[in-house]
């Protein structure tokens, strides 16, 4: 059995050592209970739960990286992925900052339900959206929203570390009491000379004294905060039209696409409304809407010449088109395994290839002991041979 998976050196982890004689959590491929520690209200309605191992391990992970959770919730079990707002540098404990979604499944059971003393199920951590990767001298930290999580990780870690680049954190809200982090932002940037915090808030609420910006951050005001944009390291975290519109300013000023670097979850071809969309790491896992109406012309014709796909746990085997992943024959045919980003970023679709060879082209959702170990992610895996997989 193999995984041809793809060879981006920039998929490759880029860990900083490891302590000396002390076990770290992050480390291990299968998830593991932590213990909450404590919860703290940011703002109306987002909170941080702070999470700590009790075999004692330290926490191994890189700024801007996530967690999934596996949880009960009444009687369902759900996964979900949380960018991890704690720093590195801090690492006898793991926080992840959630904000309350009206209508939600997780984010209302967390603030409702999880208490210190809570357990909770927590995978390892992943992602490729890290400062770590991306040593800079100068950076622009663009978020919106809970966004503005990962990017918090990577500000704390800098701070800590002592470092001196140059970063310009542009933070988008609604109101000034919407403002993740604020105080503390207003407090980092009030001790280290290299941080300058933008704040742009949609109208100023209940706050008739805002002095800071007020209205929407667009291409112009973006390049009036920062006219040298295009001289930095950019990292841009928020909801995906906040992001695409970031994206196009960014590269109409300049920006090398080289130095743009996003939170690449996106869910919008899962058929989700824009409501339940992706807004500080929660989404409906949910079959992909357009998977049925893939068909067409010689539809029947792929199927044929593809491969059978033989899944262990649903107990069937199922036809998979060459151009199709496994995940999206697997849809197509009626079954819903565990999934959530599509993309190969979140690893929620990890499972083991049993037997066969397939064409993985991940973008970090998986490691490469994983991948030795036999492991794909079918969301982004299609079948070069008959195979097996345990779903």
């Amino acid at each position: 059995m193999t995984a041809l998976a793809a060879a981006d050196p920039a998929l490759r982890p880029h860990h900083p050592p490891h302590p000396v004689g002390l076990a770290c959590w992050g480390d291990a491929e299968d998830e593991s209970v932590l213990v909450v520690q404590d919860v703290v209200d940011v703002t109306h309605d987002v909170k941080t739960f702070t999470l700590a191992s009790p075999g004692q391990h330290l926490f191994h992970f890189e700024p801007g990286q996530f967690v999934t959770l596996r949880l009960d919730v009444d009687g369902t079990e759900v996964l979900r992925s949380y960018t991890v707002s704690s720093p590195p540098t801090r690492p006898h404990a793991l926080s992840i900052t959630v904000k309350r979604k009206p209508g939600g499944v997780v984010s209302p059971w967390l603030h409702d339900t999880v208490r210190p003393g809570s357990e909770l199920r927590v995978q390892p951590p992943l992602g490729v959206f890290s400062t770590s990767r991306h040593p800079a001298p100068k950076y622009l930290f663009l978020s919106a929203g809970s966004g503005i999580t990962p990017l918090m990780s990577m500000t704390r870690t800098l701070a800590d570390l002592g470092r001196t680049a140059d970063v310009v954190f542009v933070h988008s809200a609604r109101t000034p009491a919407d403002i993740i982090f604020r105080r503390e932002l207003e407090a980092l940037e009030a001790v280290h000379p290299w941080l300058r915090v933008v704040p742009v808030v949609a109208s100023a609420g209940d706050e008739p004294g805002w002095s800071g910006t007020t209205g929407r951050l667009d291409g112009a005001a973006l390049a009036t905060a920062v006219p040298d944009l295009a001289d930095r390291e950019v990292f841009v975290c928020g909801p995906a039209p906040y992001m695409e519109a970031m994206r196009t300013a960014l590269l109409a000023a300049g920006l090398p696409e080289a130095r743009h670097h996003q939170e690449t979850f996106s869910f919008e071809g899962l058929g989700l409304p824009a409501s339940e969309q992706l807004d500080g790491g929660e989404v409906e896992l949910v079959a992909d809407a357009d998977a049925d109406a893939a068909g067409g012309a010689g539809a029947d014709d792929a199927l044929a010449a593809g491969f059978a796909v033989q899944l262990t746990r649903s107990g069937c085997t199922i036809r998979c088109g060459r151009d199709e992943t496994i995940l999206q024959a697997a849809f197509r045919a009626g079954i819903t395994p565990p999934s959530s980003c599509s993309e190969g970023v979140c690893g929620t679709c990890k499972t083991v290839l049993v037997d066969g060879e397939v064409d993985m082209q991940h973008q970090g959702g998986i490691r490469p002991r994983e991948i030795a170990m036999g492991k794909v992610l079918i969301c982004c895996s299609r079948p070069l041979t008959d195979v097996v997989v345990e779903a």
